[in-house]
């Protein structure tokens, strides 16, 4: 995956001329009523919709300007870019063959037209078409795939191993073998799957995608014991995922769970899966929504599908755009739940928190076994800060996986927060020392537990050790080098925590409680101006007052005029009361 990686670093520049020609400086912004605006103004308001990933008006606003500019390749290009993003695959396609004529080494667009040739089973046409890219860059890498399927489905699977074999010793043969496996499951080679499948799955057994795989094959082949061990495997670490339940369903029964993969379409829409996540982790959401889309439109079946292209319309903040999405996954979907589990937050992004409260509530009294909406349900209610019901939630999360497994730290944690901000110390710390023993170098509770027992000027050295392995394991946490800074500062040790307060500001430079205890530190090492300038800086980014009334005293006075408040003040170390309580 590391060499894909590279490949594709090396290529995205050929790949996605996508969202990186933003509209000209004048025209960000601004938003075009869609009024068949003039070919300039379509294509300028399409390029800022682009930009933002809005993208049902991105192809809106280009079909306006392509259909009165065919002959400008600028605009062709676009239009294509915009229709395969919106998941209009054919409109793509059409515009793709346009655009061959003005770029021929478009090799996405040779892409695109292989894949509607493929979803309309013309496989010898979609080889053809595939076989004039070129190599080595991501979208050949894709192509390459895309081809074996296409010869897979031609009944000439023997080609399709020799071709991922030749393509595999530019070090992607560990890419391949899981698709080679699916390839191997359609084109009736079980027990070759088989074998493929196991490798594919011993390098990566906590992927739900591969573990849903592999349990499948073994089942389908009667292996069930076999088959449950991987599902168990899977469980022991706290993991769940609804289509990896319906393997568990089937398996615990003695049916045969049926093919992962059940046609040449729906394997290559899982090629396109595997690509599009690796594209969303490396940060290029917009290529990772075509691909995505590609995928959807060889397997419009494909409910997984549509929430990954909704979650990454999410990260853009096209949360309107990405309900609807999710609307469309249907009431009888494995992922139904899932997709009304987002539709909840995004309403809470949308400022309708009681809205997302409600509907996630539905959910939990329709399934009150559901963990995701539990978890959701939780987190929500304890940013609304309705902390007893939160952790009441949060109670039911953890007697739901029974709070033993690795994964599970997150559960104690966060009801430990909702404790903790309840005025609940007692059971706060129980939780969080509970967090630790499920996962002792988790930066987040080191941090939170750390800092929690220095405010209180308790268990110093035990907390500047834990705060310490938490900025180790997380040292780019502006948020957890001030927790450092900070407890540096409580223990005396203010030199000590200037350093590590001025590195949290570069990382933080306008969060107001950063700035507070920095200035609080340059006061005590005799940095007064400076430590002035930082309180004025606090002041001017707080957006909730808290810090504006903390810092208006010293301003006037200087930290000697501000009253005392409890866990701001240095701490005369006693070692007797050193030791953890």
């Amino acid at each position: 995956m590391t060499h894909l990686k590279r490949l594709f670093r090396s290529s995205v520049l050929a790949v996605a001329t996508l969202a990186t020609l933003s509209a000209p400086a004048f025209a960000q912004g601004q938003v075009f009523p869609f009024r068949s605006p003039s070919p300039t103004g379509a294509f300028l308001a399409g390029q800022q919709a682009f930009s933002d990933l809005r993208i049902d008006e991105a192809a809106r606003y280009f079909r306006s300007a392509v259909e009165r500019e065919w002959d400008n390749a600028l605009v062709v290009e676009r239009s294509f870019l915009a229709y395969a993003i919106n998941g209009e695959i054919e409109q793509a396609a059409l515009a793709a063959r346009r655009l061959l004529v003005h770029q021929p080494r478009n090799e996405l667009a040779r892409l695109v037209i292989a894949t509607e040739a493929m979803r309309q089973r013309r496989y010898a046409s979609a080889a053809n078409e595939l076989e004039r890219l070129g190599t080595g860059n991501f979208v050949a890498i894709t192509g390459t795939l895309l081809r074996a399927w296409a010869l897979t489905g031609e009944g000439r699977f023997d080609q399709a191993e020799t071709l991922l074999d030749r393509a595999g010793e530019n070090g992607l043969e560990a890419f391949f073998v899981y698709h080679r496996a699916l390839m191997a499951d359609v084109a009736g080679e079980s027990d070759e799957a088989l074998d493929l499948a196991a490798r594919a799955y011993e390098a990566d057994p906590l992927v739900a995608r591969m573990v849903e795989a592999y349990s499948r094959m073994l089942g389908n082949q009667g292996r069930f014991d076999e088959a449950r061990e991987v599902l168990a495997r899977y469980d022991a670490e706290g993991l769940s995922h609804p289509l990896v339940t319906i393997v568990e369903d089937a398996v615990g029964a003695g049916r045969r769970p049926g093919p992962f993969v059940s046609n040449v379409q729906a394997g290559a829409a899982e090629m396109f899966h595997s690509v599009g996540v690796a594209l969303a982790r490396d940060g290029s959401n917009d290529v990772s929504i075509l691909f995505l889309q590609l995928g959807r439109y060889l397997d419009p079946r494909s409910d997984l599908l549509t929430l990954l292209v909704g979650q990454m319309l999410d990260r853009a903040g096209q949360h309107d755009v990405a309900n609807r999405l999710y609307e469309d996954v249907a009431p009888t979907s494995p992922m139904r739940s899932t997709a009304t589990i987002r539709v909840a937050q995004n309403l809470d992004s949308l400022g309708d928190r009681a809205g997302a409260i409600d509907r996630l509530r539905e959910i939990i009294a329709e399934s009150p076994d559901d963990l995701d909406a539990l978890s959701v349900l939780a987190d929500l209610l304890r940013i609304d800060e309705q902390y007893d019901e939160a952790a009441e939630i949060y109670t039911r999360a953890i007697d739901q996986v029974g709070g033993d497994h690795p994964a599970d730290w997150r559960f104690w944690y966060l009801r430990g927060i909702a404790y903790e901000r309840n005025d609940q110390w007692d059971l706060a710390e129980t939780d969080f020392l509970r967090a630790l023993e499920l996962n002792p170098e988790q930066p987040q509770v080191l941090n939170y537990l750390g800092y929690s027992w220095v405010d209180q000027g308790i268990n110093l050295e035990p907390a500047l050790e834990m705060i310490e392995r938490a900025v180790a394991a997380a040292p780019n946490d502006g948020y957890i080098i001030d927790s450092l800074g900070w407890a540096f500062y409580r223990l005396g040790r203010f030199e000590e925590a200037v350093v590590e307060l001025e590195r949290a500001v570069r990382i933080r430079p306008m969060d107001p409680e950063i700035n507070d205890h920095l200035g609080d530190a340059y006061w005590r090492v005799g940095r007064e101006l400076e430590a002035r300038f930082q309180w004025t800086i606090a002041s001017s980014v707080d957006t909730e007052g808290n810090v504006q009334e903390r810092v208006r005293p010293k301003l006037a006075g200087g930290l000697d005029a501000a009253p005392v408040e409890e866990g701001s003040e240095p701490i005369t170390v006693n070692p007797v009361s050193l030791e953890l309580q």
